[in-house]
Order: C-alpha cells, then sequence, then structure tokens
C-alpha cells in the first residue's frame, strides 16, 4: 500500500489523504466512490470480495489511505478503537507478558485487567518516560511492549526509539497507539514500533459521528494476524462508517493545524492565569518532556490538561458551566469537548491507580476544536469567574 503508481511518489500528506484510496468509482465516473452497503458479494467478481465481514470495497479504500499517511506497508481496518486494540491482544497466548506504560487509556486498561488476565496473559506497567526503566523491559521478556505517546490523559511523551530499541533487543514487538497524536503529527511505525494503532474515530475522522480503528504495519505476518482478526472475531467496521472516515480523513490536515494552534494558545494563557495550579501541553516549554515532544511530532495537537486546583465537586461545577465545551468523552473532533477523567475516562482504574500516576481529582482534560480561540477562552473565564 506504500505505493500507488498514479500519485507522485514524493506526494505531502495532504495530497495523498485526498486522492489514495479513490478505488472502485471507474463505471460511474464518480468523484467519490460510493458506499458499498451490502453483505455478501456474487461469487467470482473481480475485486475477490466474497463478504463485508472479510472484505468491501471502502475498507481497502479507507486502509489505501492510512496506509499511505501512517508511511505503512499495511492497514487493516476495525469498528472501533478498542476493536482495534482487541485486534492486537487477542493474537497472544497464555503466559505472554505484556509491558505496558502505566498511564494508559481507561477501556484499555479494562481490556488488559478484566479480560486478558482472565485467559492468562501477564500484564506488567511501568513508567516509560522514564529512560531508566527502558532497561527493565528485557527481564521481564514480554511479547508486546504497549505504549501511548502523548498518554491518556496525562500526555506524557515517550521516546518511541529509545523503547523499540530496548524492546526488540528482548524480541518483543512495540505496538503503538497514535490517537492522541494523529497521523499527521507523528508516524510511529518511522520511529521504531512495529504497530500503529488508532483509533479513527478522534482525529482520522474528526466529526464526531462513527466509529473505527485501524491498525498499520510493514509486518506481513502481523498483517496477516489483523485480516484474520477482523475476520474471526467479527471486528470489521460497518461500510458507512469506513465511508464517512475516509471522507473526514481529506481535512485531517487542516483540521489538525488549528486544533493544534488553538490548544497552544489556550495552554499558554491558563499557565500564565492567577490561580491555576498546573497547565500541560506537549509543545510548551514547561512540559517535562516539551523537548522530545518536538522531535517526534510535527505539531502538539488539540489535547490539554489543566488543574485548577479545585475540589471533586467544584471542578465538576465548573465544567458544567462552560458554554462551548460540552461535556463529553472522547476527543478529535472539530467541536470542543471538556472531560473530567476521575470521573469519566479513568472512572474504571482504581482512585489509588489513578492518583499513583497523576489523575486527580482536579485534573480537567481539554479536547480543544477548530473554534475561534477568542471564543474558547471567553468561555473558560466565564466559567472560571462562576458563569
Amino acid at each position: 500500500m506504500k505505493n500507488d503508481p498514479t500519485i507522485p511518489s514524493d506526494a505531502r500528506f495532504e495530497t495523498r489523504a485526498i486522492h489514495i484510496g479513490q478505488d472502485w468509482r471507474s463505471e460511474t465516473g464518480a468523484v467519490i466512490p460510493p458506499i458499498y452497503m451490502t453483505s455478501t458479494f456474487e461469487t467470482g467478481n473481480p475485486g475477490g470480495f466474497d463478504y463485508t465481514r472479510s472484505g468491501n470495497p471502502n475498507y481497502r479504500n479507507l486502509q489505501a489511505t492510512l496506509a499511505s499517511l501512517e508511511n505503512a506497508k499495511h492497514a487493516t481496518v476495525f469498528a472501533s478503537g478498542v476493536s482495534s486494540i482487541t485486534a492486537i491482544v487477542f493474537s497472544l497466548k497464555a503466559g505472554d507478558t505484556i509491558v505496558s506504560e502505566q498511564n494508559i487509556y481507561g477501556a484499555t486498561y479494562r481490556l488488559f485487567e478484566r479480560v486478558l488476565r482472565r485467559f492468562g496473559i501477564r500484564i506488567e506497567y511501568l513508567d516509560l518516560a522514564e529512560p531508566e526503566n527502558h532497561g527493565r523491559i528485557a527481564a521481564m521478556k514480554p511479547a508486546l511492549v504497549w505504549l501511548e505517546s502523548p498518554t491518556n490523559p496525562l500526555l506524557k511523551i515517550l521516546d518511541i526509539r529509545a523503547i523499540a530499541d530496548a524492546a526488540h533487543s528482548a524480541g518483543s514487538t512495540v505496538a503503538m497507539d497514535n490517537t492522541f497524536a494523529s497521523s499527521l503529527l507523528q508516524q510511529p511505525l518511522d520511529l521504531g514500533a512495529d504497530l500503529s494503532q488508532l483509533s479513527t474515530t478522534k482525529y482520522t475522522n474528526g466529526h464526531s459521528d462513527c466509529l473505527g480503528g485501524v491498525v498499520c504495519t510493514n509486518s506481513d505476518e502481523w498483517q496477516e494476524k489483523m485480516i484474520f482478526a477482523q475476520k474471526a472475531l467479527g471486528l470489521q467496521p460497518s461500510p458507512f462508517d469506513a465511508w464517512l472516515v475516509s471522507r473526514g480523513t481529506k481535512t485531517q490536515a487542516v483540521r489538525m493545524r488549528q486544533h493544534c494552534d488553538n490548544a497552544l494558545e489556550l495552554a499558554r494563557r491558563l499557565e500564565s492565569r492567577r490561580g491555576v495550579k498546573s497547565v500541560r501541553h506537549p509543545f510548551l516549554p514547561s512540559h517535562p518532556q516539551h523537548e522530545l515532544a518536538k522531535k517526534q511530532m510535527r505539531g502538539g495537537s488539540g489535547m490539554m490538561l489543566a488543574d485548577f486546583g479545585l475540589s471533586y465537586d467544584d471542578t465538576l461545577k465548573f465544567i458544567r458551566r462552560l458554554r462551548l465545551f460540552t461535556q463529553a468523552e472522547s476527543l478529535g473532533g472539530i467541536e470542543s469537548l471538556v472531560a473530567h477523567p476521575a470521573s469519566m475516562t479513568h472512572a474504571s482504574i482504581p482512585k489509588e491507580t489513578r492518583e499513583a500516576t497523576g489523575i486527580t481529582d482536579g485534573l480537567v482534560r481539554f479536547s480543544v476544536g477548530i473554534e475561534h480561540v477568542e471564543d474558547l477562552w471567553n468561555d473558560i473565564e466565564q466559567a472560571l469567574h462562576g458563569g
């Protein structure tokens, strides 16, 4: 999927996002490929399709696009981000070990703790933002090393190449959740990861109107595992959702630039505002891994954290006074969202575990949209002043 002879070999991200993955339209001349809302196909068709659970033109188009944008040989699409995570981890067997970054998406943690452990898979958590912990990977001999960068929700930045080198020396596969960064800002495979996984629900689609996931890889062996998981575990998306993600991907670059600009500007203003306890954004100089973020990423993304020094209840009151930031889970849409990790995205993680990793009761997670930044700033100000 890396090479498409109809597209210039040096085409940039923006051009590839629009022009790669446009098959199955020659019969009509449609500028945009149609939605193939069918469960089954007549045997012997030129595309080799048989049943949508194991393949559909909309899947193939999206897979071609995302493989190109992630600089990958292969991509396999799934019904959701969690489906794509499931596809990876269900390739493991009883007795295998996963070494995971300790600050991960709540649904990933739930899958690890409440599902995989029942199947005899061991999970060890490390603070992989600390270089001294990289050397511990070899001793644990994991089958899989699971990374997020930036992490959810603390926005820690991990040195992907250094961790991949340590993991590969132990014979481990490195899987990287690239959701918070997006394909525009970071290509994990170029940094040494074996698998790049995204919830395409988020920045890839960008419009909060469908679910999706993808796993990208340069490994033929892992691609076969992903195709098998898509079919055997029933993890496939709907053709309509795949079409929606394809549509959203075409504007990813212009959206991501505005997300990045807005989030960084709000973070700068909040950091200088009296009474704000802490602010975190990867491209703020105060971020503990700021230089690494600038080295690995083309922008800081649209995610921002703030602790206003409020109690659990007062934090929720602040959130509910916001008017342009909708209180909701998820992220990466054109609209701004706000979440309280302790009661929402990470509520499934025990309180002592949350707080040990820095997810306090006063922490607020902003998914900054592409609205005008002055309107967003005014909304935060009025909420801080009591509405």
